[in-house]
């Protein structure tokens, strides 16, 4: 325990991060506030997981971003618990047919899907879909957006395909643990088809403003990907994360192949 004299070491760490670090004890046991802390934020990461997204909401949200309307999908999964135990009908879509290209065709897609955490969704989409929407125009035309209920992440590639955009966006729920439930990651693919594999895709994840990364700064380097992977004509590996530089410069380094953006 801390005291005047003694003060916590652990304190001025506690600041840089959401991690449980320094817990107090009783004895051989956790102190009684952590231990409510972890179950406050167990059930938390659990709701976030298996609460349903709020479509209608949403919906209402991007559409005042003026994009036009946006469509709704889904994959295959027939209930929530079918999601979690097959990830792979998540990556599937069930029906297309709400989806139309747009007239004249439009460089960037943006997908809105639940993922893991609706929580996230619901927390941060908008808002985060208006600083990509500024960030990427009028150099670019955005389609309408896609709302996609109990889907991972390859689910956009058919609806990239569909819509016949250049590069698409899949904004999704992450995973959640027990210091963040309410996290985004985005997805970016160039030339989205069915069957790109996850090297093909550039991820920007940990959007959660204030404490992760925020709406303007994640916008910024998706507009960086999206001019790099134009210019490179594929995304993934071979494409480098960096708004303050072109994103096809060598970060130090590198050796050959590299990592996508985290």
């Amino acid at each position: 325990m801390s005291s005047p004299e003694f003060p916590d070491p652990w304190n001025p760490l506690r600041g840089y991060t959401q991690a449980r670090i320094g817990l107090q004890r009783n004895g051989y046991a956790s102190s009684t506030a952590d231990l409510l802390r972890f179950q406050a934020d167990h059930a938390a990461a659990r709701d976030a997981v298996h609460t349903p997204l709020d479509v209608d909401a949403l919906t209402v949200g991007l559409r005042g971003l003026g994009l036009g309307e946006p469509a709704v999908v889904a994959g295959r999964a027939a209930s929530r618990a079918e999601y979690l135990r097959r990830p792979d009908l998540g990556r599937l879509p069930a029906d297309l047919g709400a989806l139309t290209p747009p007239d004249g065709g439009a460089d960037v897609g943006i997908v809105v899907a639940d993922g893991l955490s609706a929580t996230a969704v619901s927390t941060h989409a908008v808002a985060l879909t208006a600083a990509i929407v500024d960030a990427l125009t009028p150099d670019l035309q955005v389609a309408a957006p896609v709302v996609a209920t109990g889907a991972r992440v390859a689910l956009g590639d058919h609806i990239g395909e569909v819509l016949g955009v250049q590069t698409l966006l899949v904004i999704i729920g992450e995973r959640p643990g027990l210091s963040v439930a309410d996290s985004l990651g985005i997805y970016l693919t160039h030339l989205p088809r069915p069957g790109r594999r996850d090297s093909e895709r550039n991820c920007i994840s940990n959007v959660h403003p204030p404490d992760g990364l925020g709406y303007v700064q994640a916008a910024r380097i998706v507009r960086a990907l999206v001019d790099g992977a134009r210019r490179l004509g594929a995304s993934g590996v071979a494409l480098k994360d960096t708004s303050d530089r072109t994103a096809l410069d060598p970060m130090p380094g590198d050796t050959e192949g590299g990592d996508t953006a985290s």
